[in-house]
């Protein structure tokens, strides 16, 4: 089921980012974020952007959100876009779906351009996002450092007619 994300997920959107921040390059964030900084979190992105949970058997399978892609205001109709599964749940299904819904609604919403960015190599990020109609517009190459290596990012875009 997806459903909105209620402050009362803190816990369970850390427990699944923190997997991808002590064991991946996927974030370059280093250090484990806090039940209290994810309530910051949600607080200020449920604030302006739609942030979505899928929950089976009342436990949070993934997640996924709209964010500010830059601050001028001329920006205002693009929207970056984030999903993270938890560990295991991967090639079911369950990223699609999620990520749909969150496509879907920001549509509804009138955006016009929607960035997925992500450290590269992520070969299920890539066939999700590309599967779902984003196109690659941008590689950088090491811009990122984690686990003492470079790593590169990747941008892509998904414009709404």
């Amino acid at each position: 089921m997806i459903r909105n994300v209620d402050i009362g997920d803190a816990k369970s959107l850390a427990d699944i980012y923190n997997h991808y921040v002590i064991n991946t390059i996927i974030t370059f964030d280093r250090k484990p974020k806090t039940v209290q900084e994810f309530e910051e979190k949600i607080n200020e992105i449920t604030s302006k952007f739609p942030f979505f949970i899928f929950e089976e058997n009342n436990e949070i399978l993934g997640y996924t959100y709209g964010s500010v892609w830059r601050k001028k205001p001329s920006y205002q109709n693009t929207v970056e876009t984030t999903i993270y599964l938890k560990n295991g749940v991967q090639g079911n299904g369950i990223g699609s779906q999620l990520y749909n819904h969150l496509i879907d609604t920001l549509k509804s919403k009138n955006y016009h351009t929607l960035i997925g960015v992500m450290t590269l190599p992520n070969d299920a990020s890539v066939k999700l996002h590309e599967k779902l109609g984003f196109k690659k517009v941008a590689h950088f190459h090491e811009v990122g450092r984690k686990f003492d290596q470079w790593h590169d990012v990747g941008f892509w875009q998904l414009i709404f007619d």
